[in-house]
């Protein structure tokens, strides 16, 4: 962790929101209850949903200070647990729990040149906005995530990942290759189009804009 405090924030950060996704995915799969190839073919266990879970609670309790702490460059107990949530809580997580949404909107986001020079956790932190919209998720619990966004600096909107006025072409170009066959957004508990998900990142955009 002393050597995580001297690093820069923005890595800090990233790792944040490559966490953030954890929970949301996990529990999506958890009521899809389909195959899961991370999980060897099963569903999550209610450990992997409990890991998750806490990665998430500790992300919201402690994110703010830990990045502050990066931004001091000193290690504190806020920072070793969320360093305990980037790497082992969302490591376990993930793996048992399983991917859904949030990693697909991802992928998609990398067919626009312009989105490469942003890290991996960055696009998956507007990726669970996305997800969020297009699952239907109460407001409250989109808002928590905005808001924890807003507050530790992740994107929330397109133009945060560099893609300035986009077409409605290349939106929908993310949004094919999002909804592409084999990729984990087809773990959500309904069948999902590249409509539904041209549509969840129009909505997810202009709310976090």
């Amino acid at each position: 962790t002393d050597i995580i405090a001297k690093a820069p924030v923005r890595t800090l950060v990233s790792g944040m929101g490559d966490a953030l996704a954890t929970f949301w995915e996990t529990d999506t799969c958890y009521k899809s209850l389909k195959p899961n190839a991370l999980t060897g073919g099963t569903p999550p266990t209610e450990v992997a949903y409990m890991i998750s879970r806490l990665c998430y609670d500790t992300l919201l309790g402690y994110g703010v200070e830990a990045k502050l702490s990066v931004e001091k460059k000193v290690a504190t107990p806020a920072l070793e647990r969320v360093v305990e949530a980037n790497i082992l809580l969302s490591g376990l997580g993930f793996e048992s729990g399983g991917l859904a949404a949030a990693h697909s909107v991802h992928n998609g986001l990398t067919v626009l040149p312009a989105t490469h020079g942003k890290y991996h956790g960055e696009k998956v932190a507007f990726g669970t906005l996305v997800q969020m919209v297009m699952e239907g998720r109460p407001r409250e619990q989109i808002n928590e995530v905005l808001n924890f966004c807003k507050s530790v600096g992740l994107p929330t909107n397109l133009k945060m990942l560099d893609v300035i006025d986009p077409s409605e072409e290349d939106i929908m170009k993310v949004a094919e290759a999002t909804a592409t066959e084999g990729e984990t957004i087809h773990l959500t508990w309904f069948p999902v189009t590249a409509k539904m998900v041209y549509a969840a990142i129009c909505i997810a955009d202009a709310i976090g804009s």
